[in-house]
């Protein structure tokens, strides 16, 4: 992964977005983000399956349910700069956390910054 894919993969709010609030929180499943941006499925889904085509996502199963979070192989600096957005977007993620509902799963992953 380059600098150039990575801006572009986040160049659209809305994966910002997703990105700030899976490396915030470490994983979520694509209700829990529909909650959190007020946005329709389609279009979570449709920018999840986008971050997982530039390996920014990977996911986890667990029953009926699919997590997402942040790639384990992701390069460290661009990991950095991930990190450094959450930390930068501090009122937007308070925003989007108040409106987050978390389904009870028992083996979810914790943010790691």
């Amino acid at each position: 992964m380059t600098p150039i894919q990575l801006f572009k993969c986040l160049g659209d709010d809305t994966r910002l977005q997703i990105m700030v609030l899976i490396q915030h929180q470490g994983e979520l499943c694509v209700g829990e983000l529909v909650d959190a941006l007020e946005s329709s499925q389609p279009k979570v889904s449709r920018h999840l399956a986008n971050l997982r085509d530039c390996q920014l996502l990977d996911i986890r199963k667990s029953g009926q349910w699919v997590f997402y979070r942040v790639h384990d192989e992701l390069p460290q600096w661009a990991n950095e700069i991930i990190c450094q957005a959450v930390n930068a977007s501090e009122e937007v993620l308070e925003q989007l956390k108040s409106r987050l509902k978390l389904v009870n799963e028992p083996d979810r992953k914790t943010a790691c910054c």
